[in-house]
């Protein structure tokens, strides 16, 4: 699963042809790690539709602050550049899937 920081969130993400799920993560955070192998399973099965990226706050404060990320872990999808929808906090592969079924 690909990391992005405050220089390439332009060209990873808005750039992207695929939507985009951006997770706002930490090393601190205890769910965020949790989600670690929800996200590389995701990112191996829908590889062709949905591009599945990590953004760390602490050392990328810029995308993190313009996106008004409070909480660990934020997921964001991005579809033509635009953020389209927003989950806060740890969840099951199947229900992350529900979630994003209407953007995939």
């Amino acid at each position: 699963m690909a990391e992005v920081t405050d220089a390439d969130f332009e060209a990873e993400v808005i750039g992207s042809e695929l939507p985009v799920l951006v997770e706002f993560t930490a090393d601190w955070c205890p769910p965020c790690r949790q989600m670690g192998p929800v996200l590389r399973a995701l990112a191996a099965e829908e590889g062709e539709r949905l591009k599945v990226v990590q953004l760390d706050v602490d050392t990328n404060p810029l995308t993190t602050n313009a996106y008004k990320v409070l909480s660990m872990p934020t997921f964001m999808v991005f579809r033509a550049g635009e953020p389209v929808r927003s989950m806060v906090g740890a969840r099951p592969k199947r229900r992350l899937l529900e979630e994003l079924s209407d953007v995939l």
